[in-house]
């Protein structure tokens, strides 16, 4: 999700309600800590030259039960990291702490912002040789005899 895509929302909301990948909120009383740009810079194992982009959400559980964040100060704390921080309308990602803190894509269900799972991956597996995907093998064409049978001479 962008980071227009999330204004837009909070604009039709009452409430802001963020939902782990595994079906559990985030406790009500949550605050964002930080909402700022991350950059990355980076050389691949291809030996390329990349740089990334994010908006960087920090969400954080506090022991204050009797405040909760409203979507319109959340909108306002966007527009204000917007003007001072110089943010695009980049991807967002959020932190979140649970037992260690994990880095999480974002999207929205028509009424919760759902926290989603990120993968590694390699972005240079041409200059790798890793395949594609696996290469496929009929069952016909495998030996119909193993090797270590009694008539296999492994033994």
């Amino acid at each position: 999700m962008k980071l227009s895509d999330i204004k837009n929302h909070l604009k039709s909301l009452e409430t802001i309600t963020f939902l782990l990948p595994n079906g559990q909120l985030v406790p009500s009383h949550f605050h964002v800590t930080e909402v700022g740009k991350i950059t990355k810079h980076f050389i691949d194992c291809g030996s390329t030259i990349r740089n990334e982009e994010v908006v960087n959400f920090q969400l954080w559980n506090a022991n204050d039960y009797d405040h909760r964040l409203h979507p319109d100060k959340l909108l306002n704390i966007i527009e204000l990291s917007e003007k001072v921080l110089g943010i695009l309308d980049l991807e967002i990602e959020v932190e979140y702490q649970d037992t260690t803190i994990g880095k999480f894509g974002l999207d929205f269900d028509g009424t919760h912002f759902l926290l989603t799972t990120k993968q590694t991956d390699c972005l240079a597996k041409n200059s790798c040789g890793i395949p594609s995907e696996k290469p496929k093998v009929k069952l016909s064409d495998l030996q119909k005899e193993p090797c270590c049978s009694p008539s296999g001479n492994c033994c």
